[in-house]
């Protein structure tokens, strides 16, 4: 199963957490994908220093601007749910 981790902390969510969030829930939900992502949040990834929300997939960090989550998503995350069965 992929993990995917969207940072809530302070810094981030003055970024646009949230709307990464709901981006993505939105998109495992159409696609229901829950079956092939643990989708979770979490505190500080100690990522403040870069521009945009921290998101850790598989444990690889990322930095996604809120405007582009679904891009990110569609482009990053969903490859990888296709041998994750």
């Amino acid at each position: 199963m992929l993990e995917v981790n969207v940072c809530i902390g302070s810094s981030c969510h003055i970024k646009g957490s949230y709307n990464v969030i709901q981006t993505f829930q939105q998109i495992i939900e159409e696609r229901s994908l829950h079956d092939r992502i643990n989708f979770k949040t979490g505190f500080c990834m100690k990522q403040c220093q870069y521009p945009g929300v921290a998101v850790s997939v598989s444990g690889v960090k990322h930095h996604v601007d809120c405007e582009k989550a679904t891009g990110f998503f569609l482009t990053e995350i969903l490859p990888l749910t296709v041998n994750t069965e």
